[in-house]
């Protein structure tokens, strides 16, 4: 008789009892899922792993130091059988049919009256895969699928439409450093759902021509600007598309709050009323020395690292930065926004007490195919960044650091 497929059904475990048989790997993948779910989780076994008596100590399962025994699964709701014992397992398979308790075997699925899915979540959403065909059932086929369906829909590479009303609001997106897959799958996936993107020049490019048909993209270097400041203007086009109803999304180079001023668009549009959606990105203050083969701390090398805008020179009244602190730290100081004012930067550094010689790398186009290193001193940088028509967006590092690496010039 041809095999009839499972039912595939959503249990709502919270305060329910479930019983676990064993306490090894199988138990460790299976009960985070089930402590989530609010299961009220007994466990049964002599020995369990680091990790699951860690979760008992912690108190999210109970855990019982001995063998199975006919009757632990009498008021189960849903039981997990992952004992090495072939005849317990037999036997507690029994019982729970017996009962009438849905039990999943990992010794033999076709004894079992309950299969466990390949499951996956994204935003609200449970993928749960599983195999009809007992004759070709695969594992690791069913846990492929459940990849790609979450992966897209975490990128938004599989885009599936709310068709309810939603609820209006603002995303701002940290896109990364320049490069797009270094974007998280959260920032990807709002952009995928957006109907209003309004970006800026250091927002990854490339990710725009992804954006559905339809999606209104808006360069907020070009926005009228009339008796505004720029950042007044990016604020009204961002409350103006949220009021009438749209999703939008504020994408910006790096992270929002790394120089981003993205603080002052979430209070812009709390005055306003409008829901914001913080989506941190991958600062280019680190990743972009990274790509370059620097780190911005080693071992015997530097235990700290500062972060400096350098948008304004040191001797310019509205600097706030303490130059002659930084001079006399250690560690390593990573320059945004410097190419313009690195001379006077070095320069500072150098008077409060900085070497000469000390390094420094400058990386413009960090991550992207335009990426270049330049290596320098605090002695040689300004005249190098000239000599080698270094432009912005440069991310600029200063210390032994820059010498660490096998990509360090000889």
């Amino acid at each position: 008789m041809a095999e009839h497929p499972a039912y595939p059904v959503g249990l709502r475990l919270t305060g329910r009892r479930v019983v676990i048989l064993g306490g090894g790997q199988v138990a460790q993948r299976r009960l985070p899922a089930l402590i989530a779910a609010g299961a009220d989780i007994l466990l049964v076994s002599p020995e369990v792993t680091p990790s699951v008596e860690a979760m008992a100590d912690a108190g999210e399962i109970g855990w019982e130091r001995r063998r199975y025994a006919d009757g632990d699964l009498a008021d189960a709701w849903y039981a997990l059988i992952a004992t090495s014992d072939a005849e317990a397992n037999a036997a507690a398979s029994a019982e729970a049919e017996r009962h009438r308790v849905w039990c999943v075997r990992s010794d033999d699925a076709d004894a079992a009256t309950a299969w466990t899915p390949a499951t996956g979540h994204s935003e609200g959403v449970t993928v749960a895969v599983l195999t009809t065909d007992a004759r070709g059932r695969d594992p690791r086929h069913t846990a492929a699928i459940r990849d790609a369906v979450v992966e897209g829909l975490r990128d938004g590479t599989l885009v599936a439409p709310h068709h309810r009303t939603r609820t209006p609001g603002v995303a701002l997106v940290g896109g990364g450093p320049g490069d797009p897959d270094l974007i998280t799958v959260r920032g990807r996936r709002l952009l995928a759902e957006a109907d209003v993107v309004i970006t800026d020049h250091l927002g990854p490019r490339d990710l725009l021509a992804e954006l559905p048909a339809g999606v209104e993209v808006i360069d907020a270097a070009k926005l009228p600007y009339g008796r505004f400041m720029a950042q007044e203007a990016i604020n009204n086009a961002l409350i103006e598309h949220a009021k009438q109803g749209k999703s939008v999304v504020r994408l910006k180079g790096g992270d929002p709050f790394v120089y981003g001023r993205g603080m002052e668009e979430v209070n812009a549009l709390a005055e306003a009323g409008i829901p914001c959606t913080v989506v941190p990105g991958i600062s280019s203050s680190i990743s972009v020395p990274g790509a370059a083969g620097i780190p911005v701390t080693h071992r015997g090398v530097a235990h700290e690292f500062t972060v400096v805008s350098g948008h304004v020179a040191p001797d310019d009244e509205r600097s706030l930065v303490d130059w002659p602190s930084l001079a006399k730290l250690t560690g390593t100081l990573v320059i945004l926004m410097g190419v313009g004012t690195i001379g006077k930067v070095a320069e500072t550094l150098v008077a409060h007490g900085k070497s000469p010689d000390t390094p420094v790398a400058v990386i413009q186009e960090g991550t992207t195919a335009a990426q270049r290193r330049v290596d320098a001193t605090l002695a040689t940088v300004a005249e190098t960044v000239v000599a080698e028509e270094v432009k912005a967006p440069s991310v600029i590092v200063i210390g032994e650091v820059v010498t660490v690496g096998p990509s360090a010039s000889a």
